[in-house]
Parts: C-alpha cells; structure tokens; sequence
C-alpha cells in the first residue's frame, strides 16, 4: 500500500540520509504465561513456578532502518511492581532519554514514527521536539494502524513465541 504518508516518510529519509526510526510501548504481566508443549501421552507436563505479589514490565522499543544497513533494535524496560509513586509505565522524560540515546548510539538524524499515545502528544513532549527539529522530525501513524508499525511485530513474538523460554540459572 503506497500512501502519502509513506511517500512523505521517504522524501525526508532520502533528503537526510537519516535513519527512520520506528517506536512503540507495551507492556507484560510478570505473572509467567500459560503455553503448550508436547509431552508422552497421558503425562501432561507441569513446571512448578515461584510466582509471589504482582508486577507488570514495560518496554519501550526503537525500530531502526536505513537501506543497506541491518535492522537494529534499542529498547529499555521497567518493572512496576504497584508501589506508592512508581509510574506504572514510560513517562515523557523516560521517553525523552531513550530518544536522546538512540540519537547518541546512531550519530545522525532519526526520522521518529509513532502513535498518538498521550505521552507522545502532550505539551511536554512537544515542547522538546520542537527544540530538536534539526535532528528528530516526527510522523504520526493513523490511529490504529499495527500493520504499519514494525514494532508490533516485537510484541507479538514476545507474547507467543517465549512461552516455552526458560531463562538459565
């Protein structure tokens, strides 16, 4: 699907030489997923979990691309585990420094696209772009369009293919 959006994406990608950026949130119970697994006949596979309390983890991922280059993915988490004054996920200055280190890691322009999160559009983060226009323009995705954003693809891995993962000791 060619639209102008797209088309307007290249333009400034091309005319920069810049890396076209990609960003999305979401977030994960830490309540250990259910999967399937195959097991001998009648012996239905049970690994005992020490699960206490409640938390979630957020991630905020990075998507970035530039033809000839390999695609590379920068992200940060943080876990909210439901105390007083903890932000239960990214807030706009967590945001603001993953943007600021992506730009340090790549050393050049980062065309941003993403959502309207409220995080994305508030005063706040506005207010911080527009002093780093040079370096960082903004595009906006419909409202909900997964299918255009990359980085859903992360989420969708994470949520159906790490459900046999056992992390080593």
């Amino acid at each position: 699907m060619e639209a102008a959006g797209v088309a307007r994406f290249r333009n400034t990608w091309a005319a920069w030489g810049s890396w076209l950026v990609f960003a999305d949130e979401s977030g994960q119970n830490l309540k250990p997923p259910k999967g399937r697994t195959w097991a001998r006949k009648g012996r239905t596979p049970a690994l005992p979990v020490a699960y206490r309390g409640h938390g979630r983890v957020s991630i905020a991922a990075l998507i970035r691309v530039k033809p000839g280059m390999w695609t590379r993915l920068i992200y940060r988490a943080r876990t909210y585990h439901h105390r007083k004054n903890e932000p239960k996920g990214f807030t706009v200055a967590d945001l603001q420094t993953l943007l600021q280190a992506a730009h340090t890691q790549l050393d050049g322009p980062i065309s941003l696209v993403w959502d309207s999160l409220p995080e994305h559009v508030s005063a706040q983060m506005r207010a911080w772009i527009a002093a780093r226009q040079d370096w960082l323009p903004v595009y906006r995705l419909p409202a909900y369009a997964p299918e255009l954003n990359p980085a859903e693809g992360v989420w969708s891995n994470l949520r159906t293919k790490l459900f046999n993962f056992l992390a080593g000791p």
